[in-house]
Formats: structure tokens, C-alpha cells, sequence
């Protein structure tokens, strides 16, 4: 017991201790900032251009500091990696069921990407970045989203003349006058409504999950297919060797599901265009690094001069593991772990080929 007497009475003269100057100003503790303290933890950058730090940055030179901090979580074309958040693409998809919300397609000010990465960034190791640094890996998102070019160079003086694309996209939050009359009416709680009807069931609503349909039902036996007919072109005659590289039009209708992996970055069909990589019309046959006015890695450019051009072979090496095949390749994509995926993938790219 008096060991707990002298334990409560150490607590109390403590308290009283901390509490004597709180009926001066408030709790008594510490003082007020300095000006010069804040401004050293102060980093916000304003849509105006307020906060922004002199310096300056390219698109080029920021590809290498964001290989180098960023592209671990963000892909080397800022497309995401696993679950961590994608930078660049979803142009016009804001208005789809799905939309993809990126700097480029979301974001309506560059501040907010300046101000987040200079405050937060790289993971594990925020403001160890300088400001030119911070204004370079900027340039680059901006070019990976196709917003400008590779030289081009940001800094504080040209900061306000980038103009995001969806700047008009977000308008003031006026709830509270436009909509206050939803919630701050007096509420009804007893014989709100005279008649109560049911008006529809969940079947109709189609909400309750249906049996897999055929498609899904048919996948595996599909992919059996599949694993069949390599096993048997593998133990065929070299006599048949021809009749195996005819075109299989099932097999390449598969490869158009698999190559939903490659949608975010390289275009195919009608109209299809350079994006974060090269669209691949025509691309059976093609050199490698063979779309003039593309950056491709001086690797594969290398490769193209040396005489390499895309066929079975060379697409299913790569496939399987790019950067082993093509050392330094600006694809992030790590590979194809199933060899019926690089089979089918090749078929569908030759009917993008013809």
C-alpha cells in the first residue's frame, strides 16, 4: 500500500507539474514556431504554382531516376506493378464502368503530382529526392501518360503552361446548400408511406449468380485442346512440319484473351497507335525495333540492326522471360509462365499480321 501511495503521489506532482502553466496559455507546452522552423517542414505546392521549389527536370533524364526509385512499384513505364497504383494510361475511361484513374487521366493539377512526390516519395525513403530530381521523374509521368515529349524539360518557371486533361473535371463541393434539404429536414420515423408494394424480385434483378456459363465451363477442355495439340505437333514428323504452322484460328481466338495481359500498353486492330510501348499490327516479320519514330532500348534496336526480325521463335523466347532474351528492354512485363500462353498469343499477333 504505500508503495501505491507513493506511486500516486509521484503521478500527481507530476501532473500538477505539467499542468501549472496551462492556466497561462492553454496546456502549457513548448512554444510557438518559428517562421524559419515551419518553412523547413512546409512543402506544399499550391495549384497556383505556390510552394513550387526552383529547379528544373527532363523527361529523359527523369526515365533513369525513375527506373532507378520509382519503377520497383510503378512499373518502367509507370504502368503499375501487382496491386501498387498505375501513373500513366486510362485516357477517356473516366466515364466507364471501370474507369482507370492515373496522373494523366485523373489528376486535374500537376501540383498535387509534384507536391506527392516530393513529399512522400520513393517508398521507405520520402524527401531524399532533390528537386531537380522531383521535376524530372514528373516530366517523365507526363510523358509516359503521352502529355508531352521525351526532351521535354519542367521546371518552376514553365510548371502552370502543362495542362492536365481533366483540369475541368472536378467541380466545387456545394452539398451543403445544393443538397442540405436531403438530410437536415426532420426526419419521418412512423407511417411514412400509406400503401407499402413490391415492385420487383431479385431474379428479375439479376443478382443472384447464375451457373458458370458455357465459356467459362468450356476453359479448362479448351485449354486441354490446347496442351494436346502441342504434345502431338511435338511428337509429329518433320514431314508435317507444314501443316503444323498453318494458321489455327481457335487457337488464336485464345490468344486474344491472353493478350488482355498486353492491352495497357501496346495497341493492336484498326487505328492502333504507339502507347507506353509499340503497337504490333504487322508485327510477324517485323525487325525488331522496327516502327520508326518509337523509343525501344538500344538493345533491341541492336538486335533489329543485327537482322533479327519477330517470328515463332523469336516472339516465344521473348515472351517467356523479355528481359533474359533482350537485355535492358524497356518492358517491364516479367513473362508468359504457361507455354500454351505464348503459343496462343503468337497466333492471335499473326492474325494482326496479315
Amino acid at each position: 500500500m504505500s508503495k501505491f501511495l507513493k506511486l500516486v503521489g509521484s503521478s500527481a506532482l507530476c501532473a500538477s507539474l505539467i499542468a501549472a502553466p496551462a492556466m497561462a496559455e492553454k496546456m502549457g507546452l513548448g512554444r510557438t514556431a518559428l517562421p524559419e522552423e515551419i518553412a523547413a517542414w512546409d512543402h506544399d505546392v499550391s495549384p497556383d504554382g505556390t510552394g513550387l521549389p526552383v529547379g528544373s527536370g527532363n523527361a529523359y533524364d527523369g526515365e533513369a531516376v525513375f527506373a532507378e526509385h520509382c519503377a520497383i512499384c510503378h512499373g518502367d513505364f509507370a504502368e503499375g506493378v501487382d496491386n501498387w497504383p498505375k501513373l500513366a494510361g486510362g485516357a477517356d475511361t473516366l466515364a466507364d464502368e471501370d474507369p482507370l484513374k492515373t496522373v494523366g487521366s485523373y489528376w486535374p493539377h500537376l501540383s498535387t503530382a509534384f507536391d506527392y512526390v516530393k513529399r512522400s516519395m520513393p517508398f521507405g525513403a520520402a524527401q531524399t529526392l532533390s528537386d531537380d530530381d522531383v521535376y524530372a521523374i514528373v516530366a517523365y509521368i507526363l510523358y509516359s501518360n503521352d502529355l508531352v515529349e521525351d526532351d521535354f524539360e519542367l521546371s518552376n518557371e514553365n510548371f502552370l503552361d502543362v495542362e492536365m486533361p481533366n483540369k475541368d473535371g472536378f467541380i466545387l463541393d456545394d452539398r451543403e446548400t445544393s443538397e442540405a434539404h436531403f438530410w437536415k429536414a426532420e426526419p419521418c420515423m412512423v407511417d411514412c408511406k400509406d400503401t407499402v408494394e413490391i415492385t420487383m424480385r431479385a431474379t428479375v434483378l439479376d443478382v443472384t449468380p447464375d451457373e458458370p456459363d458455357a465459356e467459362e465451363a468450356a476453359a479448362p477442355a479448351e485449354e486441354e485442346t490446347v496442351e494436346t495439340a502441342e504434345a502431338v505437333a511435338e511428337e509429329a514428323p518433320k514431314e508435317e512440319a507444314v501443316v503444323a504452322a498453318a494458321f489455327d484460328a481457335d487457337l488464336a481466338a485464345k490468344g486474344e484473351k491472353v493478350f488482355k495481359k498486353c492491352k495497357a500498353c501496346h495497341q493492336v486492330g484498326e487505328g492502333a497507335k504507339n502507347k507506353t510501348g509499340p503497337h504490333l499490327n504487322n508485327v510477324m516479320g517485323r525487325a525488331f525495333g522496327g516502327i520508326e519514330g518509337f523509343k525501344y532500348s538500344k538493345t533491341m534496336s541492336q538486335m533489329g540492326a543485327d537482322g533479327l526480325v519477330w517470328n515463332d521463335e523469336t516472339l516465344a523466347e521473348f515472351l517467356a522471360n523479355p528481359k533474359s532474351y533482350v537485355k535492358k528492354t524497356k518492358m517491364s512485363f516479367a513473362g508468359l509462365k504457361k507455354e500454351s500462353d505464348v503459343l496462343a498469343i503468337t497466333e492471335y499477333l499473326k492474325s494482326v499480321s496479315q
